[in-house]
């Protein structure tokens, strides 16, 4: 990773913060963007006291031209970007189908996949003219199988995801740009953490269920992504990648 250029989406919390962290203690140049200015503050700060170099970009992804913003500023800083790691995202609605309003429909998919097009769209000019990267999307587990627990415009959206991965994948080959999706399930972020722990025991029930018996950790996914961010994965592309301790197994 030394001497890279990673830009980041939905990386004030969670996953996205974690992985900001380890593509700069691996010696990489960090962009990394979302809406809160605060915790997106206080990351670049650690990540400076640590010795990794890390620029924030208040970026929200739903809203194109700020996109567009994030990458340029990325490429005034550093002239290219190698790996792009989209990882904003979020289920805005639980519900049965007939209660969900247009609105909250559409948020969802704003959010989920027409935030990812965006930034696809601008990593991939980039990467054009650089010579090729690689574009790492987190989609789920609801990206691959139907859920019957009332996340259906979540569902969608993250389908959406793998489809588009799956399409620039094929679309940017011959520019030596690979573009995979992560399927994850459940894990353990702050934000999943404060949904679950409101109703007693779903914690361990979800562990249960999981074949593995166990909710995976960010530490549990970030080698991966840096496998796919490196050129130790040229070969991968196109991927919908699980990492979901075998939910999708059957």
């Amino acid at each position: 990773m030394k001497d890279k250029v990673i830009f980041i989406t939905g990386a004030t919390s969670g996953l996205g913060a974690a992985a900001a962290r380890a593509f700069a203690d691996a010696n990489a140049k960090v962009v990394f963007c979302g809406r809160r200015i605060k915790e997106g503050t206080e990351i670049e700060t650690d990540i400076r006291l640590r010795g990794g170099e890390a620029t924030f970009i208040q970026t929200d992804v739903t809203i194109e031209q700020q996109v567009e913003h994030a990458v340029s500023e990325t490429i005034r800083l550093y002239g290219k970007i190698d790996v792009a790691f989209n990882n904003a995202g979020n289920n805005l609605y639980f519900g049965p189908i007939e209660n969900m309003t247009g609105e909250q429909f559409v948020n969802n998919i704003m959010l989920n996949l027409t935030g990812t097009f965006h930034a696809m769209k601008y990593e991939i000019q980039a990467m054009k003219q650089s010579g090729g990267g690689s574009i790492i999307n987190t989609a789920s587990t609801a990206g691959v199988k139907g859920v019957g627990q009332g996340i259906a415009a979540y569902v969608a959206a993250k389908h959406g995801v793998v489809g588009l991965t799956k399409a620039a994948a094929l679309e940017h080959a011959r520019n030596q740009i690979r573009v995979n999706a992560l399927i994850i399930s459940a894990m353990a972020t702050e934000q999943w953490l404060q949904g679950v722990e409101k109703i007693p025991g779903m914690f361990e029930k979800i562990s249960a269920s999981m074949p593995l018996g166990r909710v995976a950790t960010v530490d549990d996914i970030i080698p991966f992504i840096t496998f796919l961010a490196s050129d130790n994965s040229k070969m991968i592309t196109g991927a919908a990648l699980a990492i979901d301790g075998g939910t999708t197994a059957g």
